[in-house]
């Protein structure tokens, strides 16, 4: 059975119109002051003042950033599956139950021995999916690989004040001790099942329900602007970057 139906990449220019693909925070941005840019069929917020004053925010409080339209990738399969897959598609990785992967420009998200979540930008999950479906297709016929995408919503939170944000509505350990840069976190996130990926010091990815974006962005901005953080749009991450390195090879 085909899913392409799940996939917002497969969508195509009809009879003069041209589908866009919207976060569910969309209008919760855009009552914010969002300006959006349509990249790789998505209409991104990508800043609200300019991606200078944003990043400095982002290094001295905290901002928090809705990033939906990063593709979301599920690979089921046995252990042994798993790890041939991925050593073939992510230039030797190896994962560990705990901790996220930084390799072949995703983040590679071991959920169970038999589950990982493979997350990048959205201009390259279609050559990545191709690379993991021939992958899988090589794989015993336990192997499977799903398009999530629209499964999750997600935002990153960035800054020194991140885990502040966290602790007012996240039971999940956060500390360093606890969560190392490339920890990941499955776990309850405003009283609802989520994940959290430590991607660097100060910066933190995390997953929840598509429907629960617009609550999720309310939760948010709650407990950041009480710290004096604020939104800030992709060109601002851009800005800040993701501190960790790639996995050899990637």
């Amino acid at each position: 059975m085909s899913h392409d139906f799940l996939t917002p990449d497969a969508a195509t220019q009809e009879g003069g119109f041209t589908p866009v693909a919207r976060s569910s925070m969309t209008r919760s941005a855009r009552a914010a002051g969002a300006r959006f840019e349509l990249r790789d069929g998505w209409e991104v917020a990508v800043g609200y003042s300019t991606p200078e004053r944003e990043a400095a925010a982002c290094t001295t409080t905290v901002g928090w950033a809705d990033v939906a339209h990063l593709g979301k990738l599920e690979i089921q399969g046995t252990p042994e599956d798993m790890a041939a897959i991925v050593a073939q598609c992510a230039g030797g990785a190896q994962l560990e139950l705990g901790s996220a992967t930084r390799a072949a420009g995703a983040w590679w998200c071991p959920m169970t021995p038999e589950r990982t979540l493979v997350l990048c930008e959205p201009g390259m999950v279609a050559d990545l999916r191709e690379r993991l479906e021939d992958a899988v297709a090589a794989a015993s016929p336990s192997a499977g690989l799903i398009e999530v995408t629209t499964n999750y919503g997600a935002m990153t939170l960035v800054g020194p004040l991140a885990r502040e944000v966290f602790a007012r509505f996240c039971a999940l350990d956060l500390r360093p001790s606890a969560t190392p840069v490339r920890g990941l976190r499955p776990g309850s996130v405003a009283r609802g099942p989520g994940v959290v990926v430590r991607e660097g010091e100060d910066r933190f990815l995390m997953l929840f329900g598509w429907a629960l974006s617009e609550y999720m962005w309310t939760v948010v901005s709650d407990a950041a602007q009480h710290l004096g953080g604020s939104p800030v749009g992709v060109d601002a991450l851009e800005v800040v970057g993701i501190a960790s390195e790639e996995t050899s090879h990637a």
